[in-house]
């Protein structure tokens, strides 16, 4: 019998969490019907294919890629300490720059300023392009990462290898359903941005006695886009967190069943 995936609750992620928290999401309520709302999510032809991917054998699996298919099973503990730094290293690149020797892009965070005049139709596009930069290396790197797990769980045969498999299929299946959904945080964020640029500049410019006055000068520091530069790092973090999740579970599984001595 296939071993189940490891447990995990969406709606208790790092990214649902900041996204309820910031109040740009409803909390949403748990529910054990895990069929349900798995159906939510695949159409007819998906779920045959996923049907077809439980009932097969694993060694009529799809080849890995060669890169991985080279590698030396290594134990779950190292295996671990490699997960983590690649962690560390994409939440360094969001928090202050891709680290030195990580062989990861150095993405740019925008400067704290405004140069005026300030259209709020794209005022927004730098940090657009920042967070979906972000989001590329994330999927390259987490997206090879998972695979090079999986192919550690299909080397131990048995329940482990038939995990592999139907981690696979869901990563196939589920993944652009994913990258829909994440780009929707840009879109979240991005509101809140415009609005509170609007607020901004009405403030800038009106005083409440009717006569204007000028708003931070060119290249000046605005007090006000702090804390949307910070949710921009947050939500990102949050989003790195919650992606690693299925590789997370792939390595309780092989933890599970090959504890090192």
């Amino acid at each position: 019998m296939t071993r189940p995936l490891p447990r995990a609750h969406f709606n208790s992620s790092p990214l649902v969490r900041f996204l309820t928290e910031s109040a740009m999401m409803e909390a949403a309520q748990e529910t054990d019907d895990v069929g349900h709302k798995l159906g939510d999510w695949l159409n007819f032809r998906q779920a045959i294919h996923l049907q077809s991917v439980l009932q097969a054998d694993v060694q009529s699996a799809d080849p890995l890629p060669a890169h991985i298919q080279r590698a030396v099973p290594i134990s779950p503990a190292a295996l671990a300490l490699h997960v983590d730094k690649l962690r560390a290293q994409l939440a360094e690149s969001i928090t202050q720059g891709a680290p030195a020797g990580s062989g990861l892009t150095l993405i740019q965070m925008p400067a704290a300023e405004l140069i005026e005049p300030v259209d709020p139709k794209t005022a927004y596009a730098p940090y657009r392009r920042f967070h979906a930069a972000h989001q590329r290396q994330m999927e390259s790197s987490l997206r090879s990462l998972r695979a090079s797990v999986r192919w550690q769980l299909s080397k131990r045969g048995g329940q482990l290898q038939q995990l592999a498999l139907l981690d696979a299929a869901f990563e196939n299946i589920l993944s652009e359903r994913e990258a829909a959904l994440l780009g929707k945080v840009i879109q979240m964020l991005e509101k809140r941005f415009v609005q509170a640029l609007k607020l901004h500049l009405k403030q800038a410019y009106e005083t409440p006695t009717g006569t204007a006055t000028a708003p931070d000068g060119p290249g000046q520091a605005l007090s006000w886009l702090m804390p949307h530069r910070q949710a921009l790092r947050t939500a990102l973090l949050a989003e790195l967190d919650t992606r690693l999740q299925p590789t997370l579970g792939l390595l309780e599984a092989l933890t599970s069943e090959n504890p090192d001595p």
